[in-house]
C-alpha cells in the first residue's frame, strides 16, 4: 500500500528526534501520525543525513516553519537514516543546529514504503511531500528524483489552496478569487 490522494494516510509510530523543547541536545521520542488528529501535517522525506541537497530543503522548511504552524499543520521530515545519526547530523551542521521540528527514523523503511517512496535498491526515499488533513486524508503528494530539491513556496501555496477548500485556478495565490 502506498499513500494516495483522497485515501486514508498510512499510520505510522516510528522513534524521531526532537529538538523542539531542548536547543542544545535535543531527546528522542516516539512520533506517531494519530498525534497530530485534527490538525494539517507536512510530511516530507529526504534520502540521507550528511549530504548535499538535503539540508538546503530542511534548513528551508525549517526557516518556514512558523508559516505552516500559522497554517494549523505541523512539520514533520523522515528518512531511513537512525534518530542517532539524525542527532549527529544537527549537532554537526550549523544551520540544523536550529532544528525546530521533528526528525522521523525509519530504520525499518515501513514508513517510505507505506507512502511510496523507498528507492529499495539503496534503502533511501525519494524527495516525497504530502499534505495530510486534519481527518487523516491525504490531500496532496510529490514526489522528486535524488538530486532535486523542492520549492517549500509551492508547498505552502497548495496547503493555502487546500485549506480554502474552493476551486482555485492555475498559480492561485492566497488573497486571491477562488473560482465559483
Amino acid at each position: 500500500m502506498s499513500a494516495t490522494v483522497g485515501q486514508l494516510a498510512p499510520d505510522f509510530s516510528v522513534q524521531a528526534y526532537d529538538r523542539t523543547k531542548n536547543d542544545t541536545a535535543g531527546e528522542f521520542v516516539q512520533a506517531n501520525l494519530a498525534d497530530y488528529d485534527g490538525q494539517w501535517v507536512c510530511l516530507y522525506f529526504y534520502p540521507l543525513d550528511f549530504t548535499f541537497v538535503c539540508p538546503t530543503e530542511i534548513v528551508e522548511f525549517n526557516d518556514a516553519l512558523s508559516q505552516f504552524s500559522s497554517r494549523n499543520c505541523a512539520l514533520l521530515t523522515a528518512s531511513t537514516d537512525s534518530a542517532f545519526s539524525h542527532k549527529a547530523w544537527c549537532e554537526s551542521h550549523p544551520q540544523l543546529r536550529e532544528m525546530k521540528h521533528l526528525m522521523l527514523a525509519d530504520t525499518t523503511h515501513a514508513l517510505s514504503k507505506a507512502f511510496g517512496v523507498l528507492k529499495a535498491d539503496q534503502g533511501i526515499a525519494y524527495r516525497g511531500t504530502f499534505l495530510i488533513d486534519p481527518k487523516g486524508i491525504v490531500r496532496w503528494a510529490s514526489v522528486n528524483d535524488l538530486p532535486v530539491g523542492r520549492n517549500i513556496d509551492e508547498v505552502l501555496r497548495i496547503l493555502d489552496a487546500l485549506q480554502t477548500d474552493k476551486l482555485t485556478p492555475c498559480g492561485w495565490k492566497k488573497g486571491e478569487k477562488t473560482l465559483n
